[in-house]
């Protein structure tokens, strides 16, 4: 089973950095998609960013594009997302998944992390 965990969220102010971080277990990862997703209140959950776990190739939310970039360290099983010049809409609960396709839809993730709050404060 693939087991996800994410870490760094925190409060900052508008145009900071954050640097989030999503462990696995190790499991699965050599043909799966790991995507990030966010959720503000009220809203539904959001594609962010995805990252290929066998190859380089990434895909970026238009709302984010130019500002985050998602990376992965393959030995230490970990995929990060930098956060740059962060805004107030940016404001919401952050989560990694697991996929086995290269999709935008959360339903194509079968395996999710708890979530990180990040805060963007004007």
């Amino acid at each position: 089973q693939v087991q996800l965990e994410e870490s760094g969220g925190g409060s900052v102010q508008i145009g900071d950095s954050l640097t989030l971080s999503c462990s696995t277990n190790g499991r699965h990862l050599s043909s799966s998609v790991i995507a990030w997703f966010r959720q503000a209140p009220g809203k539904e959950r959001e594609f962010v960013a995805l990252i290929r776990w066998s190859r380089d190739s990434t895909l970026y939310a238009d709302s984010v594009k130019g500002r985050f970039i998602v990376s992965k360290d393959k030995p230490d099983n970990i995929v990060y997302l930098q956060m740059n010049n962060l805004k107030v809409e940016d404001t919401a609960a952050y989560y990694c998944a697991r996929g086995s396709r290269y999709s935008t839809s959360r339903l194509e993730y079968d395996y999710w992390g708890q979530g990180t709050q990040v805060t963007v404060a004007s």
